[in-house]
């Protein structure tokens, strides 16, 4: 269901029934919660926002970028800094939107895991539906590195079995081969039609992505892969916020402790496990 200041939404007609948004708009009637709005702005913006995840994912499926362990990262060095823990930092000369662009325009320069994969998907996407020069203003310090990820983006995950296009899901291994760890699990993007796009996978049904990780288990397994009652979504409402924001906004922020674990392929839970424990450490 939802609400625009406390009063129930009638989707408009305005939309061809076919599209994206009425898609996302039809699922969210269909779901059991409230997804409430302060306007019909900040509806659309959400719906926009959708969009461009879904868009970016389908560019970088058909770009060149290669699926690689967090060990064998590679980037383009005129744009990143490539770590030794296979991060990408931006350099200090370089404007982030033309850094993330050129993931897309120069991609066969790129070899990253599917969560650094997610993270470059929501950079883009949220480029693509704000004013660039704002962007540039949020997103001064980008760091590359599986989940970690810049306060702005607002990531969190929920517990839930309704998915809506545009919604990050996670294809769990539980019993994946040690010898390739990589393939523990896959972050995948619903792309709204019955497929999902996942770095290393390509686009799939959620069917062909269980055959996927299932050939890819250890000797003897019994347990087969499975879709996580998980989803992972940027705080659209905040982003809203900030893209009405003036040009020359500075943004003043801690940013989040980046968490080298050197596991690839993880779910955001399960690196929110690994901050956590850092965090508690400190305390």
């Amino acid at each position: 269901m939802i609400q625009i200041s406390g009063m129930h939404f009638q989707q408009s007609s305005m939309l061809p029934s076919d599209s994206i948004e009425s898609v996302i708009i039809q699922r969210m009637q269909e779901d059991k919660i409230v997804y409430p709005y302060q306007s019909i702005e900040e509806l659309s913006f959400e719906l926009k926002l959708r969009k461009s995840i879904i868009a970016s994912a389908k560019a970088m499926n058909q770009g060149d970028a290669q699926f690689e362990i967090l060990a064998n990262s590679r980037c383009n060095p005129q744009y990143w800094h490539l770590t030794n823990t296979g991060g990408f930092q931006l350099r200090h000369d370089v404007i982030p939107s033309d850094a993330i662009q050129d993931i897309y325009k120069n991609s066969s320069l790129y070899m990253f895991e599917c969560a650094t994969a997610t993270v470059i998907i929501y950079y883009h996407a949220v480029l693509n539906s704000m004013d660039e020069h704002l962007f540039n203003e949020l997103f001064q310090n980008l760091y590359l590195y599986s989940w970690h990820v810049d306060p702005d983006l607002g990531i969190q995950s929920i517990h839930t079995d309704h998915y809506l296009p545009g919604d990050v899901v996670y294809f769990n291994n539980p019993d994946f081969d040690p010898e390739t760890f990589w393939w523990r699990g896959e972050n995948a993007v619903d792309l709204g039609d019955g497929t999902y796009f996942g770095h290393g996978l390509g686009i799939r049904t959620a069917e062909q992505m269980f055959q996927a990780l299932n050939k890819r288990r250890k000797p003897g397994s019994t347990r087969l892969a499975y879709l996580m009652n998980l989803v992972i979504r940027p705080s659209f409402k905040h982003l809203a916020k900030l893209a009405m924001l003036p040009r020359g906004y500075t943004a003043n922020k801690i940013q989040h402790v980046v968490i080298n674990h050197n596991k690839s392929s993880i779910s955001y839970d399960r690196y929110l496990f690994y901050l956590n424990k850092v965090y508690n450490q400190i305390r």
